[in-house]
């Protein structure tokens, strides 16, 4: 069974910054794509960032720029490092795993391809 457990959220600054862990298990990395996603209050759940099976990245064009994913396969982790945050930044962040293989190409943006989530992690950014 695939599960996935992120951490590091926490209360910072403007300006400052904070970097996610998201730890899968029951399933290799090599073969899966982990992608970011967050919720604000009152709003609906957003893609933040990706990283396909094979490494490629995306972004939201609102984090781009200041936030960078990456991923170590021997850890089976993920990593979301987040730099200049603002309050807008705010929200419940969430990994997600899609065990589909899509292609060669970026991973999927999409809410409904993730079929495994993990129970997110709080992110405050103070003014």
């Amino acid at each position: 069974q695939v599960q996935l457990a992120e951490s590091g959220g926490g209360l910072v600054q403007a300006g400052g910054s904070l970097r996610l862990s998201c730890v899968v298990s029951g399933r290799t990395l090599s073969t899966t794509s982990v992608g970011w996603f967050r919720q604000a209050p009152g709003k609906e759940r957003d893609f933040v960032a990706a990283i396909s099976w094979n490494g490629g990245t995306g972004y939201a064009d609102s984090v781009k720029g200041r936030f960078t994913i990456s991923r170590d396969n021997a850890k089976n982790s993920v990593y979301l490092q987040m730099n200049s945050l603002n309050p807008e930044d705010t929200a419940v962040y969430y990994c997600a795993a899609d065990a589909i293989i899509r292609g060669f190409g970026p991973a999927s943006r999409l809410m409904h391809d993730y079929g495994y989530w993990g129970q997110g992690t709080q992110v405050t950014v103070s003014s």
